[in-house]
C-alpha cells in the first residue's frame, strides 16, 4: 500500500491574517478618527497611512490574490458615475468656488463631525485600500 505524498501549503504570514490585520486597521482608524477634518495632522496622517499601504502593495511582502480575468461589460457602467463624481469634485476643488458650490467632501463634513462616524469612515477607507493592496 502506497502512502500519500506529503502536501505542502504555503501558510500566510502571521501579520497577513485577518486576526492581525483587522485590529491593526481598527487601531489606525481610531487614531485617524480623533483628528479634526482638513487639519494638517489629518492630512499628514492620510499621506503616511496611504503611502505606507502603497509601499506595502508595491513591494512583494504581501501574497497576492488572483485578479479577476475580465470585468463584465456591466461593470463599465460604473465608470459613468465615478467619472462624473471625479470631474465635479476636481473642478470645485481646483476652482475653489467656496460655499456656492462645495465639494462632496465638504458636504459630507457635517456627517463626519462625530469621532465615531469619522473612525468608521477611516476604517472603510483603510479596508478598501488594504483590499487593493492584496490584489
Amino acid at each position: 500500500m502506497d502512502h500519500p505524498r506529503e502536501l505542502t501549503v504555503e501558510a500566510p504570514r502571521a501579520w497577513d491574517r485577518p486576526v492581525v490585520s483587522v485590529p491593526v486597521l481598527i487601531c489606525l482608524s481610531l487614531v485617524g478618527g480623533q483628528m479634526p477634518s482638513f487639519s494638517t495632522a489629518a492630512n499628514l496622517y492620510i499621506l503616511t497611512t496611504g503611502g505606507g499601504l502603497i509601499w506595502v502593495g508595491l513591494s512583494n511582502r504581501v501574497p497576492r490574490r488572483p485578479a479577476p480575468r475580465r470585468l463584465p461589460s456591466v461593470a463599465l457602467w460604473w465608470l459613468v458615475p465615478v467619472t462624473v463624481f471625479g470631474v465635479f469634485e476636481g473642478a470645485t476643488f481646483v476652482m475653489a468656488v467656496g460655499d456656492d458650490f462645495p465639494t462632496f467632501s465638504r458636504l459630507a463634513d457635517p456627517l463626519l463631525e462625530d469621532n465615531l462616524a469619522r473612525s468608521a469612515a477611516w476604517f472603510a477607507w483603510l479596508s478598501a485600500f488594504w483590499g487593493l493592496v492584496r490584489r
